[in-house]
């Protein structure tokens, strides 16, 4: 998967908007939640390839990144 810039930026500042997590920054969901929402289908939309691209960083050891650019964002 490819990703450009604006959907880093996206995804480093996007907030999951429900379910026990609401509010957490998507860069910070625990990977075994990624992993459920992958045995149980992500949601479709913007949210779904959100957390589907955070599984796929987060497994690569990645999100680091996403957090600096958040911070340099001042989030």
């Amino acid at each position: 998967m490819q990703y450009n810039r604006e959907f880093l930026v996206k995804l480093a500042t996007t907030r999951m908007p429900f379910g026990k997590y609401k509010d957490v920054y998507i860069t910070d969901l625990p990977e075994p939640y990624l992993v459920w929402f992958r045995q149980k289908g992500f949601p479709r939309g913007t949210l779904g390839k959100q957390l589907q691209a955070m599984l796929e960083i987060k497994v690569n050891g990645l999100e680091q990144l996403l957090r600096n650019i958040r911070e340099g964002l001042g989030e």
